[in-house]
This record gives structure tokens, C-alpha cells and sequence, in this order.
């Protein structure tokens, strides 16, 4: 396993399923999606069946406040070292080459390892490795519990760089027809198609210094403006920040024992430029369940004169003014049970994006009793659906630029959470690969 000091990265050692395994059944998607949508899961574990599947070493967030959860934990760390023990997993050393199809677009990424050394996800961080949104350290407890004791990991944290001239990943595309193919399937579920490539020590090297290129402080300060001698952001995070985010509060706990050699210092991810035509960004909308208390008190309580709530007549209609809006005003659209379709729309807002204006306000009303919970989904379909049902409420947020990104975070530090998504529920990553970190 070669170690790359300079840029924060370790060209991994992969586990991959053997020859023979059926790959549909195999690969499952993250397990932080569907998590109010438990016939999904039903779906998969039909699916799945008895067959070797990541979905037996991964938990579904779905399942997470289960009281079974501990036995769930003990079956997962067990079931890793039995498909490591029978050879279902078998070893791949160096970078693979990622495509994935969905929704008709292609997204192009590299696997490889992050030195959680190189990151930090405190507010105000100014590391090479940094969140883009901020970390719930709340929400870390349950996911440790997970990874402690775990054999393997396997990755669904998706991380960006700026890379407008293509420089690190799109010549891997353009040469592929040159590299091995290591796996090429269809995805269960209307997910797409997933294609992988061995990297070759040739290509390599040319991924190394392409990312040293982007990592060079002069190169940094004229893209963004910046003074010379501010702190490099090379790696940003999209997907998975919680993911990563375990995995650095495991690191920090195990190091004092372990020392630094140890593999649970890097964390495997896929890299992806955040110009690749294939990638869009979506916002994350929010549902609350359960409700408890007038939502439009605590809206008026806190905006009091600056907002202003009309009803629309439909859910496309709500959509379509949420998503032209421009302008001083911050729009929002809101589904209520039983009482249809609106759009909020807020002067003076606290925060440039509209999810920063509103968040505030649902976790005091949550945290004051007036919803049982809260979920972040995907897609507008999700939103109207749940929002509609008794006693629940949905608030669909407009989307951000992806080309804002890097600026924004080395400007003006991590986002609000939740803020956007690396396309919608199905667009998401599958596992497919592993490593050992332990």
C-alpha cells in the first residue's frame, strides 16, 4: 500500500466480491437512503435473499432505532470475518476507475484512500480534507458503535475536487479501453449500471501528479482569490459526511493504542470533480412526522412580519415558483396534511441559502415538542407523498450551483447540513468494494 504524504491519500489495498457472486445481489445502496421508506428495504432483502450481499455487512439507517440494533451490530462484524474466512472477498491492490449510469448521465470517480490526519470537520476548518456542510457530532455515537470492532470497511462517502480542466479523472476515461475491467453489472432497484477499472501503475502515477497540481498553493490562490499562503483545499466533502466523520472520531480514539501505521488511519472513498457533466446537485428536502404543535405559530413566531404564506393549487405549481424564485426574497415550499399546497416566502433571510433560514426553525420546533421527527429525502415525488399524510409536513428547498462549492467553503466555511446531494435516491453509491481496518 504506497502512502502519498503530500496530497493526504494511500493507494488502497480493495476486497471485491468473488467470481461467480451475483453482483446485483451483491451491491446495495447506502444506508442512509429510504430511511421513511421501509417497503424499499423490503424490496432489497427479497432480493437478496440468502445470497452473499454487502446489505449483510452494512445497517440500513432504516432499521436504526430498532431494539435489535446491538444483535444487527454483532451479526454485521461477524459476517465480515466469515466472507473474508470462505474467500467470497478476495484482494485488489491499487486505484480502481469508477463509472456509473443513471437517470442517463455517467459519473466518473477514482477509489482511494484519505488520510483522516489530513481532515477535519470542526467548524472553521481550514484542512486539505474538509466538510462542506456542517457535522452533527450527535448523530457520530451510533455509527461508531458500527465501525468498532468492524473488520472491513466499505464505502458510500463520495468526495469532490475542482478540477475545471480535467486533469486527475478524465483521462482515466478517455484511456479505459487500456485498464482492466474489474467489474460491469446492472444495479438492482432502476439504479443504473456500475463499471470498474484496475488502474495501472502507468495511470497512477499520472492521478498522483494531477492531484499535486491541484494541491500547489499558487495554483490554490489565483483559482480562488485568495492569498498565497492560505490553507489548501483539495478534497471536499459530497456524500457521506457523517460516514467520514466516524470514521476520523474512531481514529482519534484508537490512535494513542495503535499508532500511526495503522489502516484505520485512511478511509477508502470515491473521488469525483465536481465539473463532471454527469454530476448534478439536488436539495435535500425536510419532513416532519408527527405533528404536534401549530407549525405556522412557530414560522410566525420567529419570521413575524417577514414572511408571507400563499397557497397554490398544486404540488407542480408550488415547485415551479420555488424553483423560478429569485431575488431578496427566499422562497420555500410547503406541504401540509390535509391542508395542501403553499410557498413560503421570507424577507430578510439569516442565511444566503434558504435551507440556513429554515433549519433553525425546525430544530426548535423539535426540539420544543412540536413533531415527533424529522427526515432528509431526495426527489420531489418523496416530498408530496410524505408531506401529504396526516399530521406530517414537507418543506421543499430550491437547489444550490455545484460550481459555488469550493468558493463558498474556503469563503465562508462549511454549509448549512443538509444542504444539497449528489443527485437523488437511486443516483446515490452502491457498496461494491472493501478494505480491511483491523
Amino acid at each position: 500500500m504506497k502512502i502519498i504524504n503530500d496530497i493526504g491519500i494511500q493507494i488502497p489495498q480493495v476486497y471485491l466480491a468473488k467470481p461467480g457472486v451475483d453482483l446485483k445481489k451483491w451491491a446495495v445502496i447506502a444506508c442512509d437512503q429510504f430511511t421513511s421508506e421501509p417497503d424499499y428495504w423490503n424490496q432489497v432483502e427479497k432480493i437478496v435473499g440468502d445470497a452473499p450481499s454487502t446489505l449483510n455487512l452494512t445497517f440500513p439507517e432504516v432499521y436504526l432505532e430498532k431494539p435489535d440494533a446491538p444483535k444487527r451490530i454483532q451479526y454485521i462484524q461477524s459476517t465480515m470475518r466469515k466472507y473474508l474466512d470462505a474467500g467470497i472477498l478476495q484482494q485488489h491492490d491499487g486505484l480502481i476507475y469508477v463509472e456509473r449510469t443513471v437517470a442517463g448521465r455517467t459519473r466518473k470517480g477514482i477509489l482511494l484512500a484519505l488520510d483522516l490526519e489530513r481532515y477535519d470537520y470542526s467548524k472553521g476548518s481550514s484542512s486539505l480534507i474538509r466538510a462542506t456542510e456542517g457535522t452533527i457530532v450527535e448523530r457520530l455515537p451510533p455509527r461508531m458503535k458500527i465501525r468498532e470492532g468492524a473488520a472491513l470497511e466499505l464505502p458510500h462517502i463520495l468526495v469532490l475536487i475542482d478540477d475545471p480542466t480535467q486533469t486527475v479523472i478524465e483521462p482515466l476515461q478517455a484511456s479505459k479501453s487500456k485498464l482492466e475491467k474489474v467489474y460491469d453489472f446492472d444495479l438492482m432497484l432502476d439504479s443504473g449500471h456500475l463499471t470498474g477499472y484496475a488502474v495501472n501503475s502507468e495511470f497512477e502515477d499520472k492521478v498522483i501528479e494531477a492531484l499535486r497540481g491541484l494541491a500547489k498553493p499558487e495554483t490554490f490562490a489565483a483559482k480562488y482569490g485568495v492569498d498565497s499562503k492560505s490553507p489548501v483545499l483539495l478534497f471536499a466533502m459530497g456524500d457521506g459526511n457523517h460516514s467520514l466523520a466516524t470514521a476520523k472520531a474512531i481514529w482519534e480514539k484508537i490512535k494513542p493504542q495503535v499508532g500511526m501505521d495503522h489502516p484505520a488511519r485512511y478511509a477508502l472513498v470515491e473521488i469525483e470533480n465536481v465539473h463532471d457533466e454527469g454530476l448534478e446537485f439536488e436539495p435535500i428536502h425536510r419532513v416532519l412526522f408527527g405533528l404536534k404543535k401549530s407549525l405556522f405559530a412557530a414560522l410566525d413566531s420567529t419570521f413575524k412580519r417577514n414572511f408571507e404564506y400563499t397557497p397554490v393549487a398544486s404540488a407542480d405549481e408550488m415547485i415551479k415558483v420555488v424553483d423560478q424564485s429569485h431575488g431578496e426574497k427566499q422562497a420555500i415550499g410547503l406541504v401540509v396534511g390535509g391542508k395542501g399546497f403553499g410557498v413560503l416566502e421570507i424577507v430578510h433571510p439569516s442565511s444566503n441559502l434558504p435551507v440556513g433560514t429554515i433549519q433553525p426553525v425546525l430544530d426548535s420546533y423539535l426540539k420544543d415538542g412540536g413533531a415527533e421527527k424529522i427526515d432528509y429525502v431526495h426527489g420531489k415525488d418523496v416530498v408530496v407523498k410524505l408531506g401529504s399524510q396526516p399530521n406530517n409536513a414537507a418543506f421543499y428547498l430550491p437547489g444550490m450551483s455545484k460550481s459555488d462549492l469550493f468558493k463558498t467553503v474556503i469563503l465562508d466555511g462549511a454549509l448549512p447540513r443538509k444542504t444539497f446531494s449528489m443527485g437523488e435516491a437511486r443516483e446515490k453509491r452502491f457498496y461494491m468494494e472493501a478494505r480491511k481496518i483491523s
